[in-house]
């Protein structure tokens, strides 16, 4: 016989997963190009998780991870570093750039890329950025000491910017991608809310909420 408080358990993540569902953002990948250090993947694989973004696509030409995605919810150090997110989170790798690019391509999501530099696209900080503008979206963040490649930037819409107001001008990926995502979901959520379909057609009568109330 199965004990209560495993049952407890699994009707409480059920109950969870119930409430949140309609908080998630459909069509929207969080892309991480080449991470040098796995723990950041960990970082990013939480962030897109608590922040309700649908996918994260991993470009892993070292095979840090595994293909399948079975294996990479079981995967025990996956799962320590994104706090058991990556369990609960769509995580898809692929060899390549080009191949990441290609599948997000046949599949009509639009990319933009982030970085704190000019890349020759058009280029807005992150608060002007409209980013419920495409039905499906997918946002890049590039290795931690090169950047966005130069194909993932010819082949992006736009590029976008954290502003910055201090010596550094750049931040880590966990912090930049936690940053970007929250105002991505946002907007995202916030359009969700409002619009049963793409082109503001649809109006709902009455908004959706756009956040989770706390529990008392």
């Amino acid at each position: 016989m199965e004990p209560a408080e495993s049952k407890k358990s699994k009707a409480s993540v059920r109950k969870r997963a119930d409430l949140i569902k309609n908080f998630r953002c459909k069509n929207l990948i969080a892309i991480i190009e080449d991470p040098e250090n796995p723990r950041n993947i960990g970082t990013v694989i939480r962030n897109v998780n608590a922040l309700g973004v649908e996918k994260v696509y991993v470009i892993d030409p070292r095979r840090v991870l595994p293909d399948a995605w079975d294996e990479l919810r079981a995967d025990p150090k996956l799962a320590k570093l994104s706090v058991s997110a990556a369990k609960w989170t769509f995580v898809k790798r692929f060899d390549s750039t080009k191949d990441c690019l290609d599948h997000l391509e046949k599949n009509h999501f639009v990319s933009m890329v982030t970085s704190p530099h000019v890349k020759g696209k058009t280029n807005t900080f992150l608060h002007e950025t409209d980013f419920t503008e495409h039905a499906k979206l997918a946002v890049w963040f590039g290795n931690e000491s090169k950047g966005v490649s130069d194909i993932a930037v010819q082949r992006s819409e736009r590029c976008v910017a954290i502003p910055m107001f201090g010596m550094i001008e750049s931040l880590n990926l966990g912090t930049s991608s936690g940053i970007v995502l929250y105002e991505v979901a946002k907007q995202r959520r916030e359009y969700q809310s409002k619009y049963r379909l793409r082109d503001r057609r649809g109006e709902r009568a009455t908004p959706l909420p756009t956040v989770i109330a706390p529990e008392a």
